[in-house]
């Protein structure tokens, strides 16, 4: 009888910490925010007008799709790195040949983002560039955390002052 009762316990349990995932997961309304899709963040702080989000929608659907060609691109070039590990002899210029190929993708990748903010700011008016500018550099220096603990920022980067 206490099997079944620790087995009962241990259903009820994992019942519930399944419905707590599941609500966790999908049942936040603001999972698809501003937060987590950059184009509606800008969209919102820019405040655009009907022509400029026209304007606006053909150039992410541009960007969108430069930037997954370049990352197709990105993954068959290192593919193609990686599937030399195993080789007895490797030839060096052909390693080289490839890691210079993946440095040339992500130059463009970054002259493609660079360029689509450029677009983003030629769709604006005064006030917006100005606005567009500060979330630029927010985001820039915001970055991905660190992974050694340390400041997120470039040691070259005079720090902010506080308040």
């Amino acid at each position: 009888m206490t099997k079944n009762t620790i087995l009962y316990v241990l259903l009820a349990f994992l019942i519930i910490a399944n419905g707590f995932f599941l609500y966790d997961y999908l049942g936040k309304p603001d999972r698809n925010g501003p937060r987590n899709n950059p184009e509606q963040f800008i969209v919102k702080e820019l405040n655009f007008n009907a022509d400029q989000m026209q304007k606006f929608k053909g150039l992410g659907k541009n960007h969108r799709e430069r930037m997954t060609q370049l990352q197709q691109e990105q993954k068959q070039l290192k593919d193609k790195l990686f599937s030399k590990i195993s080789e007895k002899n490797i030839n060096p210029l052909e390693i080289e040949s490839i890691t210079s190929l993946i440095g040339e993708n992500n130059k463009n990748k970054d002259l493609e983002v660079f360029n689509h903010f450029r677009a983003i700011q030629g769709i604006c008016n005064d006030p917006q560039k100005q606005k567009f500018k500060k979330i630029v550099i927010d985001a820039l220096h915001k970055g991905p955390p660190p992974r050694n603990g340390g400041s997120p920022r470039n040691k070259n980067h005079a720090p902010t002052p506080k308040n």
